[in-house]
């Protein structure tokens, strides 16, 4: 059975933090990427931290193993653009997002 993870990056030192999210190097393919791990059921959800570059995910995984694993490829994190900086298995108790 998976559990819910939460995945905190942090801007990785190929960040320009002169420009914004869509307009990063590598932004179509990273963007490609993730929805094809939104499509497959293992993004939740997620957005970026647009004052410092970074981004969190929630994501369903069977494993820490199993989240770096399906990451490691982000073009995003090849390529320094993010660098993954925590994985915690995560309850949620509160979803007003749904009400």
């Amino acid at each position: 059975m998976s559990s819910l993870f939460a995945v905190r990056s942090s801007a990785g030192p190929s960040r320009d933090l002169s420009r914004g999210t869509r307009e990063q190097d590598w932004w179509d393919e990273h963007a490609a990427f993730i929805d094809a791990l939104v499509a497959d059921g293992f993004i939740a959800l997620g957005g970026p931290f647009p004052d410092e570059g970074g981004a969190m995910i929630v994501v369903r995984a069977e494993s820490e193993a199993d989240v770096r694993d399906r990451l490691a490829s982000d073009p995003w994190y090849v390529h320094e653009i993010l660098r993954l900086e925590t994985i915690q298995r995560w309850e949620l108790f509160i979803d007003e997002l749904h009400r």
